[in-house]
């Protein structure tokens, strides 16, 4: 997962940046809120670690911003000191999906990140029709019919089509699906993004189109037709 992580304290940064990047994700750290909501406008991520004590905005503050200007949800966990059930439900009230309690503890943490991500799902088969996705197999048809693609092609169509409806920038793309830093390569993207919209002829026609955000990235959107 591409995982933002709003923390102040070095320290709690230090530790959770080595306990998420040895778990195999991607940990991207903002010491303020505003500096988070700025890049937000920008740029996507799967998930939020979110600190409730910070300097300027709290992190309540912050996690209800981002439930009021995005357009998609994304999953939510505060990590705290704060440990008053009237804080939790604080928290909760103001969008936040979890909520950790400091000290944290590193297989907590990581359990909770997993049930939030599986909270997207997790079927073997999953059908955006006309296409349906076959995970084990790394395999998708469009209209009962087979489509060659790639490993890396399957990829990122399943990785679009799972975040259907979300502007996703390059680098939050190509790190999920490269497993690569967001400043290298970002041409690849566009590349693989054209091969794919043309061998799964993503169209007006077929119910589904991508669309070019200028200096930003894509987004795959459904049109409502389907032929």
């Amino acid at each position: 997962m591409r995982i933002a992580l709003l923390e102040d304290d070095p320290d709690q940064v230090a530790l959770l940046q080595m306990w998420l990047h040895d778990a195999g994700h991607a940990c991207h750290v903002f010491g303020t809120g505003e500096q988070l909501l700025q890049s937000l406008a920008r740029d996507t991520f799967d998930l939020l670690l979110v600190d409730w004590e910070l300097p300027g905005l709290s992190g309540v503050e912050v996690v209800a911003r981002i439930r009021e200007r995005l357009d998609w949800h994304i999953p939510i966990l505060f990590v705290t000191a704060r440990d008053r059930e009237e804080d939790i439900v604080q928290a909760l009230q103001a969008g936040a999906d979890d909520y950790m309690i400091k000290p944290t503890r590193q297989m907590e943490m990581l359990a909770r990140i997993n049930a939030l991500q599986r909270r997207g799902g997790a079927d073997e088969t999953v059908e955006y029709a006309p296409y349906r996705f076959i995970r084990a197999i790394h395999s998708v048809t469009r209209n009962e019919l087979a489509i060659q693609l790639t490993a890396k092609e399957y990829d990122l169509a399943e990785f679009l089509f799972r975040h259907a409806g979300k502007l996703l920038s390059r680098g939050h793309i190509l790190e999920s699906v490269w497993g690569q830093r967001a400043d290298l390569n970002t041409r690849t993207v566009d590349t693989h993004i054209s091969l794919i919209r043309q061998k799964l002829d993503i169209a007006v026609h077929n119910g589904w189109q991508i669309s070019t955000v200028y200096r930003h990235g894509y987004r795959l959107e459904q049109t409502g037709k389907n032929g």
